[in-house]
């Protein structure tokens, strides 16, 4: 984490660097004008978008809580989509096309989804279960195992496997 931290003011520093040749290469491209009237634009779209996430955002999470359902699915929905609108809400055409990325639903399934990865790795998995609800299994019945019965003595020994089927799985969220 204090990693990330220190990181932080150098790559600051480098999108401040590329928002401006950006922005540079939009005005000799479109003219002055223009360049101003999108970046005023998202940034006025994206303190709507701010509002209008906000406000859905919460109501997802008093929805998911008095229904009972783990509220983690819409946090996280709520939180990308409130990043995205910040984003676009910034005036910069780089800071721009990431919030509208995150905006947009295929980049917000995307980014969801490394948030509740993300979250998941660094919580128990008791907590991950009270946030975005007990993981799903997929099973397939494979084969039983032809393995000589184990001698009744060592039969239940710690580390010996009985007769028996086999199980595949997987975890599917």
């Amino acid at each position: 984490m204090r990693r990330g931290l220190a990181l932080l003011p150098l790559g600051l520093l480098l999108l401040a660097v590329a928002e401006i040749s950006v922005f540079v290469a939009v005005v000799h491209a479109l003219g002055a004008f223009w360049a101003l009237l999108i970046i005023a634009a998202s940034s006025v779209a994206g303190l709507a978008l701010l509002r209008r996430e906000g406000i859905r955002g919460w109501r997802a999470f008093r929805a998911a809580a008095e229904a009972g359902r783990p509220p983690g699915p819409q946090v996280s929905n709520s939180l990308v989509g409130l990043l995205g609108a910040l984003l676009l809400a910034v005036p910069g055409f780089v800071s721009a096309a990431a919030g509208l990325l995150l905006v947009l639903p295929p980049g917000r399934i995307l980014a969801r989804r490394g948030v509740e990865r993300a979250t998941e790795r660094r919580v128990s998995s008791a907590v991950a279960g009270d946030l975005f609800g007990p993981r799903h299994v997929r099973v397939r019945q494979a084969d039983p195992v032809d393995e000589p019965a184990p001698a009744p003595a060592s039969f239940g020994a710690p580390g010996s496997i009985g007769p028996g089927e086999v199980v595949e799985g997987e975890i599917v969220r």
